[in-house]
C-alpha cells in the first residue's frame, strides 16, 4: 500500500477515536477542523441535530502564508459564532497533530472570543 494512503487511514483512525469522546450540542457546538494541501476549513456543528451552524474557510483570505491564513480563518469563524451568540465550543482537531495550521486556527478562534 502506498505511504499516502497509510497516512490518511491513520488520521481517520485518530479522528474516530477523538469523535467517540466528544460531541457538539446547540449550546456548546463542536469546532471541527479540516485541512487540505492548500486551504483550511472550520465548522461549528450541532451533533444532536446533525447541522452545521457556522462555517469558514481560507479560500477567500489573502495571507502571506498558510499559517497566517489559518489564524485569520479562526478569527473569522469566531466572529460569526459570536454573532450567533456562541462563545463556548468543543475543539475537534480532526485527527491532525495540534501544531502548525491547526494550532494557529485554534489560537485565532481564541483571539476572536471563543472559549475551549
Amino acid at each position: 500500500m502506498d505511504k499516502n494512503k497509510i497516512k490518511i487511514e491513520k488520521r481517520i483512525r485518530r479522528h474516530k477515536r477523538i469523535r467517540s469522546r466528544i460531541s457538539g450540542t446547540a449550546l456548546i457546538p463542536r469546532f471541527s477542523a479540516f485541512k487540505s494541501n492548500g486551504y483550511i476549513y472550520a465548522q461549528l456543528i450541532n451533533d444532536e441535530k446533525a447541522v452545521t451552524i457556522v462555517a469558514a474557510s481560507s479560500l477567500g483570505i489573502k495571507a502571506s502564508n498558510k499559517t497566517e491564513a489559518a489564524r485569520e480563518t479562526g478569527k473569522a469563524i469566531a466572529k460569526k459564532a459570536v454573532e450567533q451568540k456562541i462563545q463556548k465550543v468543543v475543539f475537534d482537531r480532526g485527527g491532525y497533530v495540534y501544531t502548525g495550521r491547526i494550532k494557529a486556527m485554534a489560537d485565532g478562534a481564541r483571539e476572536g472570543g471563543l472559549k475551549f
